[in-house]
């Protein structure tokens, strides 16, 4: 069974920058996607920004050009960097692993395997 260890959350002020990292164990492929999901207090759960194995990647539009998602595949650990932090980027930031998954997936729907979850709160 796949397994997700999240760090890096914490409190920053707005324009600040913080790194995510996710340490993932027991992929039965060599084939599989990582992504980064965020639920704000009344809100749905919205994606991110996803890598596949193959470096393949997606980035929501809100973040495109502030965060980059990278991966050490070594180590089966992704990195998200969040520059320019926003106070509305304030929610729970969760990983997600889909094992077997050849083509990047984007939606929450296609991950089978998530993290604990990690605060991150953007002071304006």
């Amino acid at each position: 069974e796949v397994q997700l260890v999240e760090s890096g959350g914490g409190w920053v002020q707005a324009g600040g920058s913080l790194t995510l990292s996710c340490t993932a164990s027991g992929f039965n492929s060599e084939n599989y996607a990582i992504g980064w999901f965020r639920q704000a207090p009344g809100k749905e759960r919205e994606t991110v920004s996803c890598i596949s194995s193959r470096d393949d990647t997606f980035y929501a539009d809100s973040v495109k050009g502030q965060f980059t998602i990278s991966s050490d595949n070594t180590k089966h650990t992704v990195y998200l960097q969040m520059n320019s932090l926003k106070s509305e980027y304030t929610a729970v930031y969760y990983c997600a692993a889909a094992d077997g998954m050849p083509l990047l997936r984007v939606w929450a729907a296609d991950y089978g395997y998530w993290g604990q979850g990690t605060q991150v709160t953007v002071s304006s």
